[in-house]
């Protein structure tokens, strides 16, 4: 019935109805085409053309720049200046120290391992953990940063890259704060260098290495230097799905890496262990190409310490017992760190985190400032913020107050003479048990801590 009615109406149509059927046909096909055309070209651009983020108005970034702190004056004068003739990448670092060193280190240099030092110019710029960012190196001159490098093919990527160093330790969470304020520098720099989301790397990305005793030839993860960058907090996009000079055969793979940045299911930034050996955490791991190095520092459960360049002779790489701490870039002698019992020392290169790891900000953490100052774990707001000869416990409970009805042996019992039972004298002094010889003789006001095993 309803096709006999079509056929009726079409019937009833006579050549000028067909012929302008037939036009607005082809016209909606036109447009149909015309519309997917559009489309294509939109996703095309969005997906090739440099990134313009929204992320920042105009008046912030100006604030942004203004608030960059003038380091330039502090670099080596002996640092050779060269101009940069072109700009692909922009490098990710992380410094492996506190803020004061890594200032001293990127500006004037650092020590080799045949005792020689660098002149300098280490990074373009510096992010420190309470976002401040400090300008190292004018960003139109080359800047020492990515050592031995490759990407893509491309060799020395430190002639054609900005450098970016953010205070932290590639095993420890980067702050908001950072996270904000690369953001902000690299949508600044991708603007002035017409640059695209893939042109943000991380060192540990690029580095690669020559044969050692884990790898048979050249190979990725000479570096393991920002493999904790989450891109998505800085503002920043998908990048490579892929290492392409892995890919090519180029170099060998870094099994941890290549997870991290390219897994299908990217094992997380930060290793449970962090800085501590175990089976999966390794010295190459941990270290990279300075597992050997006689500024990295291997701390046993024992109390025993070893220099990187020591462990081949005195141990053997494959009886580092599990536990054993690892830190890295103590240029000065290991024994400046010597283990003194419980009591640690903020100082040399030292922070809060390379002592205490993620105990740094729990309640057991125990801070006594220079100033007098008395603060647990939980009221630091971020260990770089902690000044030097800053002294910590790690693992305690207290403080009980000393007074006349309040003996040591009535707070501590028969612990009270112990190495791990500490006293804070009213005139700053840290001791443990052991060290005091009269307990009569303890000033009232004096506060005792004990271990929270007790």
């Amino acid at each position: 019935m309803y096709f006999l009615f079509s056929l009726d109406l079409v019937s009833r149509f006579d050549a000028t109805d067909l012929d302008r059927c037939v036009y607005m046909m082809a016209r909606i096909v036109q447009y149909n085409k015309n519309f997917i055309l559009f489309i294509s070209i939109c996703v095309f651009f969005l997906f090739n053309l440099p990134s313009l983020s929204v992320a920042f108005t105009q008046s912030e970034r100006y604030n942004f720049q203004r608030s960059i702190v003038d380091f330039r004056s502090r670099l080596n004068p002996k640092y050779k200046k060269v101009h940069r003739k072109n700009t692909k990448y922009i490098i990710i670092h992380t410094s492996e120290l506190g803020l004061k060193t890594t200032l001293r280190v990127v500006s004037k240099g650092k020590h080799l391992r045949n005792g020689r030092r660098t002149n300098g110019g280490h990074a373009h710029y510096v992010i420190a953990r309470n976002g401040r960012t400090y300008r190292i190196l004018d960003k139109k001159y080359v800047a020492d940063h990515a050592g031995r490098s490759m990407w893509n093919g491309e060799t020395d990527i430190s002639r054609i890259s900005i450098g970016i160093e953010l205070i932290g330790y590639h095993y420890a969470p980067i702050s908001e704060k950072q996270y904000r304020s690369a953001g902000m520098l690299i949508d600044i720099l991708q603007d002035v260098y017409d640059l695209n989301g893939r042109s943000v790397l991380t060192h540990s990305q690029v580095a690669y290495g020559l044969q050692n005793r884990w790898f048979r030839d050249v190979h990725r993860g000479r570096k393991r230097c920002a493999k904790n960058f989450i891109r998505t907090k800085a503002g920043l996009g998908s990048t490579w799905p892929y290492d392409p000079d892995v890919r090519a055969g180029r170099l060998m793979a870094d099994a941890q890496l290549s997870e991290v940045f390219y897994g299908q299911h990217k094992i997380d930034h930060q290793l449970d262990e962090a800085n501590v050996i175990s089976k999966r955490n390794t010295a190459w791991a941990i270290a990279g190409e300075d597992y050997d190095s006689v500024t990295t520092v291997y701390k046993f459960p024992s109390g025993r310490q070893y220099t990187g360049d020591q462990i081949a002779d005195e141990v053997g790489w494959n009886r580092i017992p599990a536990k054993t701490v690892v830190l890295l870039n103590h240029e000065s002698s290991y024994k400046l760190i010597k283990d003194n019992g419980p009591i640690k020392t903020i100082s040399n290169g030292n922070t809060a985190w390379s002592i205490a790891g993620k105990l740094y900000n729990d309640e057991t953490t125990i801070y006594f400032l220079p100033s007098g100052q008395i603060k647990s774990g939980s009221m630091i707001n971020d260990w770089d913020d902690l000044p030097a000869k800053t002294r910590l416990i790690i693992g305690y409970k207290g403080p009980y107050r000393l007074n006349k009805n309040r003996t040591a042996f009535r707070i501590a019992g028969f612990k009270y003479k112990d190495q791990k039972t500490i006293y804070y004298l009213p005139s700053k002094k840290l001791l443990n048990g052991k060290e005091i010889r009269d307990f009569s003789q303890l000033p009232i006001g004096t506060y005792i801590f004990l271990p929270t095993t007790l």
